[in-house]
């Protein structure tokens, strides 16, 4: 029994003598008034259905049906035919809202001015900027609010070495590892219901295609996801954990797009990639709206930028609409500053021809910048900066020490600018930073970690000279000891060619504590032996 209905359907009953008598909670009889017939409760004489088995006929109202369990996987064995409407056996979970026209919702337009008749043919030619309203933001954190958590937005230990108090928004803690989840729920949600029985499909392998494969099965949507042979099996294995079905296709991702588009024109499945439709803005534009209720006195909020920008085009239109006096600063990396080129040339650009790192930056590099994108950046952002790829691996490093978090290199991407000194404007100011993301295999992070390390002079790599007689080697290693310095590697070479005669190289990979440390140690190599070299970078 609802306890919602039982108290609007009270109030209804209280309006008049002629309404239906109320049933209580302990009567005997169990009784639901938003299932009750038309006839009791307006007098007609219209037919019903009937709330026990949920059969509805005709001009009764809509069961949405049971909720609260998991799909039946797609069968394997039933690929040849790749009909989705199969494997849902009519069990179909619907929602309130129900959209008019394409999958892709447009939001509205600002008013466009009356023209005259011999004018409308150059006014339709050029394509009005879109706008995203907070209201549309606004709906979309109402729609999402049970299927996607409310993450933390916690003070950082890193405040007081920086001079200034950040705050973390930790968007990483989401299901997937991913603020995607946001804008990709709002989108599935919102799809006409014919679409979402026939199914979405994806051939990304990326967060927005993690996320739309996880909420895809939660809303009991079929979901294919399209991937080449030379994915990583670990990846593709947790989109099978999510309920997807999981096709390998070719042996380039351009392959397996080409048949992921194929397949979806052939069998009206919706072929799904990340781009800047308002729908997908509006979902992740919630994470400002969070941000500026968990954050009071907030001064300025860092972005990670990259891609279509989504990111910080929603966040950006649902600060500037709370308090247009906070900052809004996107971060781009420097390898990729399509946002910065974009600016620069008023006008989106659709790429670099530039190769950054795909393994680092991953979502950051992967889609051209948007249109919509560009224009909501253009008008709300007050500051795009580029971060080195050497600074965003630092702010990985700080993340594991100070936050307990492992984060990607896009997670790090707003924190990085902090640490490198490019925002000495926030000195003493309140700071949000969006920790977008926290999707990297066990293998790259641990190389990150250990380049991090290098940049940090924390682990450094020295050779020096010493001679054949006895001893040489203990003093060096005694040295090492005095200074407290951890040896990790070492290497003796009697035969060298850059060792003179009658001495050895040895090359030491040794860890200190910070840098103060570094440069103490440094000072006293460089002393004791002149043919120290250092080979850290």
């Amino acid at each position: 029994m609802n306890f919602a209905a039982q108290f609007f359907y009270s109030n209804f009953a209280s309006d008049g003598p002629s309404s239906p008598k109320r049933v209580g909670f302990n009567d005997s009889e169990e009784y639901d008034p938003f299932w009750q017939s038309e006839e009791e409760r307006f007098g007609t004489s219209r037919r019903s259905c009937s709330s026990l088995d949920g059969r509805c006929v005709k001009d009764g109202p809509v069961n949405n049906g049971p909720t609260g369990r998991r799909p039946t996987l797609i069968c394997p064995e039933r690929l040849k035919d790749f009909g989705a409407e199969e494997y849902l056996n009519g069990d179909i979970k619907t929602f309130e809202t129900k959209v008019v026209g394409g999958p892709e919702i447009q939001l509205m337009c600002p008013p466009k001015p009356n023209k005259k008749r011999g004018s409308e043919c150059k006014a339709t030619s050029k394509s009005s900027a879109e706008y995203l309203r907070f209201e549309d933001i606004s709906a979309a954190a109402f729609k999402i609010q049970t299927g996607v958590q409310k993450t933390p937005c916690t003070y950082s230990r890193l405040s007081k070495q920086y001079g200034m108090e950040i705050f973390l928004k930790k968007e990483h803690l989401h299901y997937t590892g991913s603020v995607k989840e946001r804008g990709v729920l709002y989108l599935l949600t919102s799809l006409r219901q014919e679409q979402q029985k026939k199914g979405v499909i994806v051939a990304t392998d990326c967060n927005f295609s993690m996320a739309v494969a996880y909420h895809a099965v939660d809303l009991r949507i079929p979901v294919f996801v399209i991937m080449p042979a030379s994915s990583s099996q670990p990846r593709l294995r947790m989109y099978r954990d999510y309920g997807a079905m999981v096709i390998s296709y070719g042996s380039a991702a351009r392959d397996s797009q080409n048949h992921a588009r194929h397949l979806a024109k052939e069998n009206g499945y919706l072929y799904l990639e990340e781009e800047d439709s308002a729908v997908y803005l509006a979902g992740l534009g919630t994470v400002g709206m969070e941000i500026y209720e968990q954050v009071p006195k907030l001064d300025a909020v860092i972005v990670p930028a990259g891609g279509q920008c989504g990111l910080l085009a929603g966040t950006a239109a649902a600060i500037k609409h709370l308090n247009p006096r906070i900052a809004v600063i996107g971060v781009e990396p420097e390898e990729f500053p399509l946002l910065l080129q974009s600016l620069k040339t008023d006008t989106p650009v659709k790429d670099l021809y530039r190769n950054p790192n795909k393994k680092l930056y991953g979502d950051l590099v992967e889609h051209s910048l948007g249109t919509h994108a560009f224009q909501l950046a253009k008008k709300l952002v007050n500051k795009v900066i580029s971060v080195r790829e050497e600074d965003a691996l630092v702010a990985m490093l700080r993340f594991q020490e100070y936050e307990r978090s492992t984060v990607d290199v896009e997670g790090a991407m707003g924190l990085a600018p902090i640490l490198a000194g490019q925002l000495p404007e926030l000195k003493g100011k309140r700071v949000a930073v969006v920790v977008s993301s926290a999707n990297m295999e066990l293998d790259l992070v641990r190389q990150c970690v250990d380049r991090a390390l290098v940049l940090d002079d924390r682990v450094s790599r020295f050779s020096v000279q010493i001679g054949h007689w006895p001893g040489e080697m203990a003093k060096l290693l005694d040295m090492l000891a005095r200074e407290d310095v951890r040896l990790l590697e070492i290497c003796h070479r009697r035969s060298s060619d850059v060792a003179d005669l009658f001495k050895a190289q040895v090359e030491c990979v040794v860890e200190t504590r910070d840098k103060t440390q570094n440069c103490q140690l440094r000072r006293m190599l460089s002393e004791r032996y002149p043919t120290l070299r250092w080979l850290d970078r």
